[in-house]
């Protein structure tokens, strides 16, 4: 599933398009990625607008049309965003949605249909839009507002609580993996188990991975480094790009995890 900077790479898919007007608008209405949106309206209301702003948080887009229409956009486990020029393109049986400028065509194309398309028409942020915690990279998300995080979850493996959406907008499997990699911490480990030093590094290490990730990741897709752990994650058989030694798959809260035995110890703290 795409996670910050892979989301971050999608929205800049259609950020070209800013200031043009839509023209036209098809969807597949009957599709279950338009659940709960009222597609007639989405269709109607947006036509004729200007495409003026794009924005992320964590795994969330949204994009604003004239002054009232806002679409937002959960890619799931395989959408895409893509922008054609209007002259060129070619409709593919998964493209969704389809917003037609005089230039080119806005497309979120899903196969696997675990994405989500949402409408809202008013001056106010969107309700799904409004209620939400700080970037991780943003100065709002101190060491204080991280400390009262771990503080609210004494018993949580720390890996599931790098996972949760409320709290780490954007972190995915492979990020919270990289960050626990970094900060030599187990990825069971619960949370109360963490000492001051360790809730140093794991911060610092939290906001560095979410911008190394932006960097390498969200302006083209690029594959980051052989000295990330990301490089080894994917397959049995890899081994720790600091110590040479092997690479262990476990489950930790029903999500598969990669971690280095030798760097962050076989067994979590505690």
């Amino acid at each position: 599933m795409p996670e910050l900077a892979e989301v971050e790479y999608y929205k800049r898919r259609w950020e070209p398009s800013l200031g043009e007007r839509v023209v036209s608008v098809s969807l597949h209405e009957q599709n279950r990625i338009f659940r709960g949106t009222p597609t007639a309206a989405l269709a109607s209301q947006i036509k004729g607008t200007r495409f003026q702003q794009a924005l992320t948080h964590g795994k969330q887009m949204v994009f604003r049309f004239g002054v009232r229409g806002w679409v937002g956009i959960h890619l799931g486990m395989a959408g895409k965003l893509l922008r054609e020029p209007t002259a060129s393109y070619v409709p593919h049986k998964h493209d969704h949605l389809v917003i037609q400028t005089g230039k080119a065509c806005l497309v979120f194309r899903d196969t696997r249909y675990f994405g989500r398309v949402l409408w809202f028409y008013g001056k106010e942020d969107p309700p799904w839009w409004a209620h939400r915690g700080p970037d991780i990279l943003s100065p709002q998300f101190s060491h204080a507002y991280f400390d009262r995080i771990l503080d609210k979850r004494p018993g949580s493996p720390i890996k599931p609580l790098l996972l949760n959406q409320d709290a780490f907008p954007g972190i995915g499997n492979w990020m919270a993996d990289e960050i626990l990699w970094r900060a030599a911490i187990h990825p069971a480990t619960r949370t109360r188990r963490l000492d001051p030093n360790d809730r140093r590094i794991l911060y610092a290490k939290t906001r560095e991975v979410c911008r190394a990730a932006m960097k390498v990741i969200a302006p083209d897709w690029s594959t980051p480094p052989k000295t990330w752990l990301f490089t080894h994650r994917w397959k049995d058989g890899g081994t720790c790009p600091k110590t040479g030694e092997p690479l262990l798959r476990i489950e930790v809260g029903g999500r598969t995890t990669c971690f280095s035995p030798a760097r962050q110890g076989a067994k979590p703290k505690g």
